[in-house]
């Protein structure tokens, strides 16, 4: 009977997105799930390539008996049918580790009805009782198409070669690669195909949610629409005038809204149990005020209401301040859910059923660590030691996770800032909602200077329930509530404490080679931590720099003390860590670092700028001179990691020599869009985490697009390091003759991102 009630319920899922279309049978062809193959779009932009991973075990013969597994976990109540959604099948399925990641398998539409798919499973495990790879293999062969066949390219019509924007970009090789990545849009524009999500007259199973209208994706294993992403896409569709898909993209979050009362983390039913960071209100606002375009506000302004009313009902809790003695209504990240997840779900359970465990999880114990998991995955940093109650490396950390006893500064802000968004967008005579949402963000600033702002450390931090106490982890998140337009008075009183709350950025800009990381911890091996940048960050950042009052930012940037490097420039205890445990600077081109402490770790200033920082002008105050180094800094990672992996612009910048491409196996490869990048080397993309470095890249395009527009006239042609360093020896400390944990690690990861991760990004679509 449930399994009816599930059905029934995807139906009704696909007839609430879908307006009523025939289509004949599923061909053959689509069954075939080992081929490459193209789709070109004739705009004159890059080939779209679709490649879909071979079902093969990756860790046993064919004829190995399928691996033991632990019991299986309950079922999911918000999870919709039985092949995709925790269970014998899913499970059986992952243990056998057929696909090198898990959400490939997920992604696979059925070539059958469910029926006949569990028919099939349970007659294999009937007819076999002792399970082989091989037999795996043959059913997924048998059963299920590739992976992201029920959405197909488009066209995007009015995309204009030539935007604006790019007439106030001052550098020809920077103007040129402006207009590359305008391009790229393209190769990231999906709509649903039709024929592989209904089926024809057999409905096949599937986990796609059906929108009506097109959408732009991030890319790589990212096949479908996503909620934050779409934030920084639309900031860079903007610039490139995509009026129209900005307004198709926030009609199908609207369509979520109706369907589900949120918008769920990405367009998969897997991910309705969870949403991600609210920014559908900031979408909105910047669409509206940019386009004039007030008619969307008849459907959107009711559906931002029940946007805010879910996280008031589902993800608010009353917190009194240990401080103030005051108590508020605050937000958190809170995902019920006691199995892993569906597209993560052999990483999940090997988190929890690590055979290294000294003493197994409890069954208790595991449906906290996998509702912790997801909740981790609702912040979209999945996943950081900035939310582990004991940041460690690998799944160890995973295990301490405490995401729900969290009160994330940057969520709380982001709603604070959509109340303002919100009331600002409603016509003037509505008096009583205007109000209303003043009123909330006013209650919401009050709680975030409250129990988020140390006015001694000239930071935020997040507050954890557990201790009843602010958090020392020192995250990009505390450049949230500035973006947001929350200052503290210590800020706007004192030019001093303004420069203090960036002195980080200041410090990272002639101490490291990329940009701002998300922490400074790089011992957990978490993706969302050193070494990795991420491009929304290096947004906020500079939108929380643009958003100061000029009379605290007029004043040149302080030197550091003699005998001292920037890091003396930061307030005592903001970071929580002493200099010499920061992450270690490779000196490029050589077999060292940089030096540990002292002037000798500001490797990157020179001249009154620092390297790929752009030209420093005359009279420039501290806030623009951190906007111009940032703004350059991060062009120059998209730009260098893009041209290490074969990017090249004709007459303008030269393909880098096979001898050259071969240390990034790119040699057949037009140039990778990552989605993060290192702090220690432009030339690299990121590593780390749970999956692969992905590319694409959705919101990098977006920030880099963004960026142009706004920096166009002191952005300068970013200087690449040559390749050839990325073969060096290992990093070996300059005050030191042997190599610590942490050097190890940080090498280790920079060489495995290039011979494990960058052949598979060749075909990231």
């Amino acid at each position: 009977m449930r399994t009816l009630t599930l059905l029934t319920a995807a139906h009704l899922v696909h007839l609430a997105f879908t307006s009523p279309t025939s289509s004949g049978p599923a061909s053959d062809a689509d069954s075939v799930t080992t081929t490459t193959f193209t789709t070109t779009i004739h705009t004159g932009v890059p080939v779209l390539v679709y490649a879909t991973e071979s079902v093969c075990p990756r860790s046993a013969p064919l004829d190995a008996p399928v691996p033991s597994q632990a019991a299986l976990p309950p079922p999911q109540d918000w999870c919709i049918g039985e092949i995709f959604c925790p269970g014998e099948l899913l499970q059986t399925i992952n243990v056998a580790h057929l696909f090198s990641d898990p959400k490939t398998f997920v992604d696979r539409p059925t070539l059958k009805s469910y029926l006949d798919v569990l028919a099939d499973f349970y007659a294999l495990k009937l007819r076999y009782p002792h399970l082989t790879e091989a037999d795996l293999v043959d059913f997924v062969n048998a059963n299920f198409r590739g992976e992201g066949q029920e959405l197909e390219g488009l066209t995007l019509h009015g995309l204009n070669p030539h935007p604006p924007f790019v007439d106030n970009v001052s550098d020809p090789l920077v103007r040129a690669f402006s207009l590359e990545v305008n391009g790229f849009w393209t190769q990231l524009a999906r709509e649903e195909n039709v024929t592989a999500v209904q089926g024809g007259l057999c409905p096949v199973e599937s986990t796609f949610i059906p929108l009506k209208h097109p959408f732009v994706i991030p890319g790589g294993r990212f096949r479908e629409q996503y909620y934050w992403d779409s934030y920084w896409i639309i900031q860079g569709l903007l610039q490139s005038g995509l009026y129209d898909t900005v307004n198709d993209t926030l009609q199908n979050f609207m369509s979520e809204l109706e369907c589900f009362g949120f918008i769920p983390n990405g367009g998969r039913t897997y991910y309705l149990n969870r949403s991600q960071p609210p920014l559908f209100i900031h979408m909105l606002y910047d669409y509206v005020t940019t386009t004039n375009d007030n008619s969307i506000l008849e459907r959107a302004l009711p559906l931002a209401e029940v946007e805010l009313a879910w996280w008031q009902t589902h993800r608010s809790v009353q917190v009194t301040s240990p401080f103030t003695n005051k108590t508020y209504s605050v937000a958190r990240f809170a995902v019920h859910n006691t199995a892993p997840r569906p597209e993560s779900y052999l990483t999940d359970y090997q988190t929890v059923h690590d055979p290294a465990l000294p003493i197994p999880l409890t069954t208790e114990q595991a449906a906290e660590v996998y509702s912790e998991l997801a909740s981790g995955a609702e912040t979209g940093w999945d996943y950081s030691g900035r939310f582990e109650a004991i940041p460690a490396y690998g799944s160890a950390g995973l295990r301490s996770l405490n995401v729900r006893n969290t009160i994330p500064v940057d969520l709380n802000s982001i709603l604070y800032k959509a109340h303002l968004l919100l009331a600002d967008l409603y016509d003037p005579a509505n008096m009583s909602a205007i109000s209303s949402h003043q009123s909330a963000a006013a209650e919401l600033r009050e709680a975030i200077l409250d129990l988020h702002w140390d006015a001694d450390k000239l930071a935020f931090y997040d507050f954890n329930l557990t201790s009843n106490s602010r958090n020392s982890v020192f995250s990009m998140a505390t450049f949230y509530p500035i973006w947001c337009g929350i200052i503290p008075s210590e800020v706007l009183e004192s030019e001093d404490k303004a420069f203090g709350h960036f002195a980080a950025i200041n410090m990272v800009m002639e101490r490291y080679n990329g940009t701002m990381p998300a922490t400074f911890l790089d011992w957990t091996g978490q993706q969302w931590d050193a070494p990795d940048a991420w491009p929304p960050h290096q947004y906020i950042i500079l939108q929380a720099l643009r958003a100061l009052p000029s009379n605290i930012t007029s004043s040149p940037a302080p030197s550091p003390p003699p005998g001292s490097s920037s890091y003396a420039l930061v307030p005592a205890g903001q970071l929580n860590m002493s200099e010499a445990d920061l992450p270690s600077q490779p000196i490029l081109g050589t077999s060292r670092n940089a030096s540990a402490t002292g002037p000798g770790a500001d490797i990157s200033a020179m001249d009154g700028t620092v390297v790929n920082g752009g030209r420093a002008r005359e009279g420039e105050g501290w806030a623009d001179k951190l906007q111009r180094e940032l703004a350059n800094r991060y062009y120059t990672s998209v730009f260098c990691s893009w041209h290490a992996t074969g990017g090249t612009l004709p007459g303008l910048l030269d393909r880098l020599p096979d001898e050259q491409l071969v240390l990034t196996n790119s040699i057949n490869n037009t140039g990778n869009m990552f989605e993060k990048f290192s702090i220690l080397d432009v030339d690299l993309s990121g590593y780390g985490g749970e999956y692969t470095v992905q590319a694409g890249f959705g919101w990098t395009n977006g920030v880099l697009l963004w960026v142009a527009a706004t920096y166009g006239d002191v952005l300068v042609a970013p200087e690449c390091p040559p390749l050839s360093i990325l073969v060096s020896p290992l990093v070996v400390s300059a005050e030191a003759d042997v190599v610590d944990d942490k050097d190890w690690r940080g090498m280790a990861g920079m060489v495995l991102v290039f011979l494990l991760g960058i052949v598979g990004q060749a075909f990231f679509f």
